[in-house]
């Protein structure tokens, strides 16, 4: 397995990234992963690493590069649900500053990025999202729709919201096939109707299951919210999806 640590130039600067890849073969599929609301750590690497070992170039960028690198504040190494919303709150002028603008100017360099790295295979890539990061991922594959092949996102936040440009009215514009996996309570009945709705009505091949037994965030870790068998299930869905649309060369 090889491990590199990267500044991408973009717009606004240089984002630091994290990619892993392996060290057999010549080239491997590009994966772009957006993290979730706490950003980039151990924990996303971790997650990097274990995918990379399933024969795929594994990108995941730091959010928040233009306040800092990561991690951009201090984080306790495990975080509980008391501490939750201590940690958001400090990150939520982060979260907030980062327009729809900001996410697309990104999204442009880091498959750019992608494209011209000797170890990724030529062809269509990739893109995972977690909590907010799933919001990212569609923008991004929506914005780029000849370019991402495969959409995941787990315990996604800011899918459907009340804004002109939510990523459920940009649907039209996706050629990705999609799964995502909500936790129990992510999105009302109602707002998971609305979101199949705008898939049916663009003609999305997609998925969208609540995984039983969850609370938001359940794929990490290093926080209370963790569900090994529901990460496992993340996994379940995650591997074929990105095996059946990514092909090498």
């Amino acid at each position: 397995m090889t491990i590199k640590t990267l500044r991408i130039p973009t717009v606004d600067g240089h984002a630091d990234a994290f990619a892993a890849f392996p060290d057999h073969g010549d080239r491997h599929p590009g994966v772009l992963l957006y993290s979730d609301a706490f950003g980039l750590r151990p924990e996303l690497k971790d997650r990097a690493r274990e995918l990379a070992e399933h024969g795929y170039y594994v990108l995941v960028p730091n959010l928040y590069y233009r306040h800092a690198p990561a991690p951009v504040i201090t984080l306790p190494g495990y975080i509980s649900e008391e501490l939750r919303p201590t940690v958001i709150a400090e990150l939520w002028p982060l979260i907030q500053a980062h327009t729809t603008e900001r996410v697309l100017r990104d999204a442009d360099a880091y498959l750019e990025f992608l494209t011209v790295q000797p170890e990724v295979a030529t062809g269509p890539v990739g893109v995972i999202g977690y909590c907010l990061g799933a919001a990212l991922a569609m923008r991004t594959a929506t914005a780029h729709p000849g370019r991402v092949s495969a959409l995941a996102g787990f315990h996604p936040g800011f899918l459907v919201t009340d804004a002109p440009d939510s990523p459920h009215h940009l649907l039209s514009r996706l050629t990705a096939q999609v799964h995502l996996g909500l936790a129990v309570g992510d999105m009302s009945a109602e707002t998971i109707d609305k979101l199949n709705r705008a898939f049916d009505t663009a003609g999305v091949d997609y998925t969208t299951e609540i995984y039983p037994g969850t609370i938001h965030g359940y794929t990490m870790s290093d926080t209370e919210a963790f569900n090994p068998d529901a990460l496992q299930r993340h996994w379940d869905r995650l591997l074929p999806l990105l095996d059946r649309t990514l092909t090498t060369v």
